[in-house]
């Protein structure tokens, strides 16, 4: 089911779906738990309960953090320990995190810290959950992670009462927050602070939505492509299924044979099949650039999938016997998914370099075969000069965000933590490029649409029709110059949303994606 119908999500038994976790994200869906969720989450608290009853050394429960691991704590200041850390790193700076992502974070700690492995309070996490229900969003600094710790920490000190919140569109103390809500504040016991801030949560997040976002641009630019494709004149001979089982590259083989689908019965290219002996190489070679951007799309999917299945925290309090264990580890690393998300940057990035070159194409007349700029009476009107200087510099930064964030590291906590995973950024990138690859991806669209307008009274594919169709609702055919911001804001929300997919799916079916 697409993440915009989905109302309601239980956590517990069943694992969450990405759809289900954008859902709640981004369109607000309410979240559950069942009782399964509560019996593990009541189970793991009782084991700390326990260490700390007996006195046991468990790091973050009876001592310091980071490279205070050697100072021993005395169980009677367990509370202080834990709203010290909330306090003492909420250090991030700069711009709020959007609210999609503050609020994806806090689903991650209700996925992650509920599996049962990190001894937080059933209270702690029902407390959270209330909150993201009632659309209670923690003002959280966007800059200065390395990895998770100081962003995590703002949100958690709205438990706390303390820090900011938004509610009901004012940003509130997050005590007074938490009061038009019908709440109080918590009081964290041993453990919590350091589950709330430690771990894979906000990384994993960020990435989740980068990944869906990304899917959907990626899918949305065969679509855009197909436009191209016609609007241009091309030969679609050159998506014949016996070139592309040449290679052993199933991603290829499924692009062109979205492309086949959505230039089936073009009135266009039937006429234009032999137009040209070879076109452009970014018409020509479509699927195997799309299809080489898709496979790292999709191993990245698979590897961040598998990191929201899984605990990111530290120590993981392992049932063992009737004792428990505390098992001090590396599972807060975020590695995985930040090489992940820096190969989602660099998929995002070839996708948007060939999607700006077609959008050139179209409006250089030299190449076109059309008016300039794609307007009747160019000279006059610049038509869509400037709509592909955007995309190019859309393009550039992407190039520039391409850069790999894990490769880097620096030494905090003094020593202690030697190395840093810098995932938090590469997934903040991922996030940020799928946007900007899907403004690419709606200039390209918007550019076609007109150049199929100027090839009337041929007719693209039923598909096309039907797309163009959806758009004309709203972006008229340009006879001469206009605003276009808002032209291109609405198809890019047609893109990010899936409605540009769903259009044409209607007509053809489902796409491979």
């Amino acid at each position: 089911m697409p993440a915009h119908e989905i109302t309601a999500v239980t956590l517990g038994e069943e694992p969450i779906t990405i759809e289900q976790f954008v859902a709640v994200a981004r369109y607000g869906a309410q979240v559950d738990f069942d009782a399964t969720y509560v019996d593990r989450v009541r189970k793991s608290r009782a084991l700390v309960e326990r260490f700390l009853a007996e006195n046991r050394l468990v790091y973050g429960v009876t001592t310091g953090f980071g490279d205070n691991v050697t100072k021993v704590i005395d169980p009677a200041d367990a509370e202080q320990l834990q709203r010290n850390i909330v306090r003492s790193h909420a250090v991030s700076v700069g711009e709020p995190l959007p609210t999609e992502i503050v609020r994806a974070i806090a689903l991650m700690e209700l996925v992650g810290l509920g599996e049962g492995y990190s001894g937080i309070r059933f209270e702690t996490l029902s407390l959270l959950r209330r909150m993201l229900n009632a659309q209670v969003t923690p003002h959280v600094p966007g800059e200065g992670s390395v990895g998770y710790l100081a962003p995590e920490a703002h949100m958690a000190l709205v438990l706390l009462g303390e820090g900011r919140a938004w509610y009901g569109g004012e940003l509130l103390p997050g005590a007074e927050a938490l009061t038009r809500i019908g709440e109080q504040p918590t009081r964290l016991g041993c453990k919590e602070g350091l589950s709330l801030t430690n771990g894979t949560h906000s990384v994993t997040a960020i990435a989740v939505l980068a990944t869906y976002d990304a899917g959907l641009a990626a899918s949305t630019a065969d679509v855009a492509a197909s436009l191209t494709v016609q609007a241009l004149k091309g030969t679609v001979r050159a998506y014949d299924a016996r070139i592309q089982e040449r290679k052993r590259h199933p991603e290829q083989a499924a692009v062109a044979e979205n492309l086949r689908r959505l230039t089936e019965s073009s009135e266009i290219s039937a006429e234009f099949i032999d137009h040209r002996l070879q076109d452009s190489y970014s018409l020509r070679g479509i699927p195997q650039v799309h299809g080489g951007a898709k496979r790292a799309l999709a191993q990245a999917r698979e590897v961040i999938v598998e990191e929201l299945h899984s605990l990111g925290d530290n120590p993981v309090i392992h049932p063992e016997g009737a004792d428990g264990v505390a098992l001090s580890g590396g599972n807060f690393d975020s590695t995985y998914v930040g090489i992940q998300a820096d190969t989602m940057v660099n998929a995002m990035t070839v996708l948007a370099k060939m999607s700006e070159r077609r959008t050139d194409r179209m409006v250089n007349n030299n190449f076109s075969e059309l008016p300039a700029f794609l307007v009747r009476r160019p000279g006059l009107n610049s038509g869509y000069m400037i709509a592909q200087y955007t995309a190019a510099a859309l393009t550039m930064e992407l190039r520039g965000m391409a850069v790999p964030a894990t490769a880097d590291t620096v030494t905090t906590s003094a020593n202690q933590e030697d190395t840093i995973s810098n995932a938090y950024l590469a997934a903040l990138k991922a996030y940020r490029a799928a946007r900007k690859l899907g403004y690419v991806v709606a200039i390209e669209v918007m550019c076609a649409v007109q150049a199929l307008d100027l090839l009337a009274p041929l007719l693209p594919s039923p598909a096309t029709q039907a797309l163009r169709a959806r758009i004309r609702e709203t972006v008229p055919t340009v006879d001469e110059d206009r605003v276009f911001h808002g032209d291109i804001e609405h198809i890019a929300e047609l893109v990010r949303s899936g409605e540009a997919l769903r259009v044409v799916e209607d007509v053809v079916g489902p796409l491979h994606r």
